[in-house]
This record gives structure tokens, sequence and C-alpha cells, in this order.
């Protein structure tokens, strides 16, 4: 049974989706992250997102051939591309074309895998072994190519830094990178079970390779608090978005670990919410070093987005159904009333018909009203 919020995401998500498309030069339909040109390309994570997070209304053969049109655009050596344009031109790194914002993007083959095991769910078994048969040598050669630490994170060269998660892609962040290595864990783990159920690629290596991102992970936590850090080198500081990811796709750390992180994220709510939508930093911070110029208070230096709105719900509803409660509605009010910007802050909007600021809201309300209750009932009343 829906709460009336699902129903109201579920119809907005379904339409955003439906405006973003575009077709590309070989008939592929794109999958574009807003509905009004602004991003004109296939964007790898935003299209994860909308297929993992609202992909019902995405047939799956237009799924299939954006996976196919990601693959064979990715880079000589097997990095995979940032986006794709309608014409064909893979661009690997953020920023405009021919002026890349740092190294190519951490998550780009992250987020393809992400997709990839979204089909794998739908699909049915045989008919889904072929395309893994076809996809798998390029999915494992970019993986491959993604920089890691000795301990196993993802590391980023302070000297020659990537830009690293999409959604912070003008952040310099160096050294041992924590959503990022999230990222590659859970792309690692994904693989693991493909590589395991087809009989094709190394589900041992996948497996080596996200047992050592549990292992090291708590070299981001900060004993005092419960939180984690961006990172080890540059931006040293607390990453909301971070810390809700990890619940939310179920890395494994310690019950303790857990309780006190639900803990710093209820705590510090009003310090990284407004209107339902999420900071990257608390309050009153900002990136320590940028990969190029974002004024305080905008975009990724300290607007508020409703990308991470969802996986915010989820935890807080562990914790605080009120305030699970009152963060969704005020997201989807905002939403419904203001438009789905990318995102905001006050007297800012930044590009409205934005896709995924709907369906990840949408999937994170969905679960955690279906987990828990009280919340369905506190949104209900």
């Amino acid at each position: 049974m829906y709460c009336k919020l699902e129903t109201s995401l579920a119809e907005l998500s379904s339409i955003l989706i439906e405006n973003c498309k575009a077709n590309a030069y070989d008939g592929t339909i794109l999958y574009t992250p807003d509905g009004i040109s602004s991003y004109n390309a296939l964007w790898l994570r935003d299209f994860s997102y909308m297929v993992e997070y609202a992909g019902s209304t995405i047939p799956q053969t237009d799924i299939a051939a954006c996976i196919r049109y990601a693959i064979r655009h990715r880079r000589e050596d097997g990095w995979m591309p940032d986006r794709v344009t309608g014409d064909g031109i893979g661009i690997y790194a953020a920023g405009e074309m021919g002026s890349p914002v740092g190294e190519a993007n951490l998550d780009n083959t992250p987020f393809l895998i992400y997709t990839v095991y979204s089909l794998y769910q739908r699909m049915e078994q045989n008919a889904f072994a072929s395309l893994f048969r076809e996809w798998e040598p390029a999915l494992t050669q970019g993986m491959s190519l993604i920089p890691l630490h000795e301990s196993g994170l993802v590391y980023n060269d302070p000297q020659k830094p990537h830009s690293p998660y999409g959604f912070t892609d003008t952040v310099c962040k160096t050294g041992t990178l924590y959503m990022e290595s999230l990222l590659f864990w859970r792309a690692c783990r994904m693989m693991e079970e493909l590589c395991t159920t087809f009989g094709q690629g190394s589900a041992e290596q996948y497996a080596a390779l996200a047992t050592s991102i549990e292992d090291a992970i708590a070299s981001f936590r900060e004993a005092s608090d419960g939180s984690y850090y961006a990172a080890s080198g540059d931006c040293h500081q607390k990453d909301i978005w971070g810390m809700a990811y990890m619940l939310y796709i179920g890395f494994p750390v310690p019950a303790s670990d857990r309780d006190a992180l639900l803990d710093f994220l209820c705590a510090n709510y009003e310090r990284y919410m407004y209107k339902g939508q999420v900071r990257h930093l608390l309050t009153g911070e900002y990136w320590q070093k940028l990969l190029i110029e974002v004024e305080p208070e905008t975009y990724q230096n300290g607007a508020y987005w409703a990308t991470a709105t969802g996986w915010l719900v989820w935890c807080l509803a562990q914790r605080d159904v009120s305030l699970a409660a009152r963060t969704a509605m005020e997201a989807v009010s905002y939403l419904k009333e203001e438009g789905s910007y990318e995102c905001v802050n006050e007297n800012y909007q930044k590009l409205p018909s934005m896709v995924v600021s709907a369906t990840n809201l949408y999937a994170g309300l969905k679960r955690a009203a279906a987990e828990f209750p009280a919340l369905r009932s506190a949104l209900d009343s």
C-alpha cells in the first residue's frame, strides 16, 4: 500500500523521466539528467539512479541500449565515460568538453555496474546471461583502472587528482576517499554476485577487493562522535552524504559504530538539512580545496540537494520517526510547490526538472515507509 507522498513522487518521477529523453545519432534513447537539456547527454550516474530508484517506466531494451552506448564510447584504455553526448562523444572527467576538471571521474564504472545489476534484477536470467558475457570484460577493465591505496581504499593523488564522486566533482578530495570507496565496494559486491551466478570473471578477486575496503573503512571514522570524514588528505571534513549512503547500502560496520552514526545524524539534523534537502557538509563549512571555483552556499559548496534526502529519511526513521516524516513532507512540498531543482538554498535555485531529485527521494521514502510502519502512519495522518 502506497502512502500519499509515495504516490505523488512516483508520478513526478515518471513525468521527469519521460521528459528527459533524447535521441542519439544511432537511435539510442538517452536518459539525460534534466528535462530542459542543460545536461544534454547520457550521464552514467544519473541514469543509474533513475534505473535503480524509479526505473519501472524505463523499458529493459532502453536500459540495455544505454549500457551498450556507454561501453562503446569508453576511452582507449578502457576508462568508462562520465557521460556520452548524443552525437557519440565520450567525456571522461567533469567540466566542459575539452576543459576537464581534474582527471577522469572515479565513479564512472561503479555507476555503470549498478545499472547492469539493476537490469539483472529485472530480466529473466538466461536472457541476461548473454548480456553479462558481452559486458563483463569491459566492466572488469574499467574497475581495474581505478586507483587504490595499499589499504584497498580508493585513492586520489594530490599531485594529479581525479574528479571524484560526480555530485562532488568540483571538489578536490585527496588521499584515501570515503564516498568513492563505498561506491567501489558496492560495485565489487555486485560484480562478485554476477561473476558467481554466470561463471564469468573473477568473483574471488572482487570479494577480496570488497573485503579490503571493509577492513579499512574505520580509518575515516571520528571516534568522538561516530562521524566519518570525506578524505584522508585535502577535504578531511565530515561527509553527510557519505554517512547516510553507507548505512543505506548496507555497508557492514559494527553495531556500535552504526548506532553512533545514527545518533550523529539525528543530533546534527539542523546543521545539514534545509526544507527537506541535504548539504554535503555541516552548515558553515565549505570544502577546503576545489578543482574549480564554486561560491560558498551554492552548488556543491554549500547548497542543499534532494538527491541524498531519501537516504536520510531511511536513516532517520530508525531513530526518530517524526524527524523522518518531517523531512519527507518538507522535501515533497518543495518539489511540488517550487520544482525539482538540482540544488537549492535561501534565494537560490539551480536547474529545474532535475530527475534524480525526485527519483532518489521516491526510492528512499518508499523503502523507509515499507520497513518502518510507524513512519507510514505518520505520513498518512
